[in-house]
């Protein structure tokens, strides 16, 4: 097996067709067709299924194919950093839960290039989803966090999918509420404060709290309400006096004028908790140099926040 065999394959799944992929490979398809039998008669397995509207990656091949785009990312970080050249775009993708300190340090990383030259992805997604991104490649770097509760069982998913979490900052606990919100001017709101009001969460595709990017979902809230999207969050919690828990870190210019954060004051049936927030990578894994300009942006972002966020040990 051949890197460039790795890539026709990688490149046939993303295209869905063996005519668009070699167009993008700039190659004829005859050499592609020829490229991918090879292939598929050294590891034994058939990866693609030919019929008249393309293709269609069997499962054994989707299983293939997911174990083999790790290292082929890990080559052509490599190749990245040691050469100057290459004849298509380089990729970075972060996944992450929904944390406008992480757009902003994006933002504030790819202003800084070319976008004729580079393949930027950012990803707000669900917690399994950013195991998975990271862990195949398809993201370098996914921000999440973990508490207490929670902890024991993200370190068990890091460790069966060979990630390795780094901190990077701890936060009190937060709701986050429109600004005419009749709880908008209180000192600090409590769980019997917010009983009257629907409690958001981010929809993860999965029962378990464990995956919640919410801190404190272990507790009970009598209205609730999931969404997928953060503009769809923003809606529902000013249109319905709505509220979720976060860590308190928000920008005006991401986070849309208007929302505030307010402490949260825990109690003996609802005690207050601390999250703890930062980014899982690859084990063992060789970081880009946009890698490494990306969280040097997270950095100055998190220098940038109020204070009072911030949980001190």
């Amino acid at each position: 097996m051949t890197l460039q065999q790795v890539l026709y394959a990688l490149t046939i799944q993303e295209c869905g067709s063996m005519n668009k992929a070699a167009e993008k490979l700039y190659i004829v398809q005859p050499t592609l067709t020829s490229a991918i039998q090879e292939l598929e008669n050294e590891v034994g397995i058939t990866i693609f299924m030919r019929t008249n509207k393309g293709v269609i990656v069997t499962p054994e091949g989707a299983e293939f194919l997911e174990d083999i785009r790790g290292f082929y990312r890990q080559y052509d970080i490599v190749m990245q950093k040691y050469s100057g050249e290459g004849n298509y775009k380089r990729k970075f993708g972060v996944s992450t839960q929904h944390y406008t300190f992480a757009v902003r340090a994006f933002v504030d990383m790819a202003k800084q290039y070319d976008m004729n030259e580079f393949d930027f992805a950012l990803r707000e997604t669900t917690t399994m989803d950013i195991i998975k991104d990271v862990s195949t490649l398809k993201s370098e770097i996914g921000v999440l966090y973990i508490n207490e509760l929670n902890r024991k069982a993200m370190n068990r998913l890091f460790t069966e999918h060979a990630l390795e979490f780094h901190p990077l900052i701890k936060c009190k606990a937060f709701v986050y509420l429109w600004k005419d919100h009749p709880l908008a001017n209180q000192e600090y709101i409590t769980m019997e404060d917010l009983e009257d009001y629907p409690c958001m969460f981010f929809e993860q595709g999965d029962n378990s709290e464990f995956l919640a990017e919410e801190i404190l979902s272990e507790n009970f809230y009598p209205k609730t309400l999931r969404v997928t999207d953060r503009s769809t969050m923003l809606n529902l919690v000013k249109a319905l006096n709505g509220y979720t828990l976060c860590s308190g870190i928000i920008y005006g210019d991401y986070n849309g004028d208007g929302y505030i954060v307010v402490p949260f004051k825990g109690d003996e049936e609802n005690p207050n908790s601390v999250m703890e927030i930062g980014y899982i990578t690859k084990k063992n894994a060789v970081m880009s140099k946009i890698g490494v300009q990306y969280l040097e942006e997270v950095d100055k972002a998190l220098e940038q926040i109020d204070k009072s966020v911030i949980y001190e040990d």
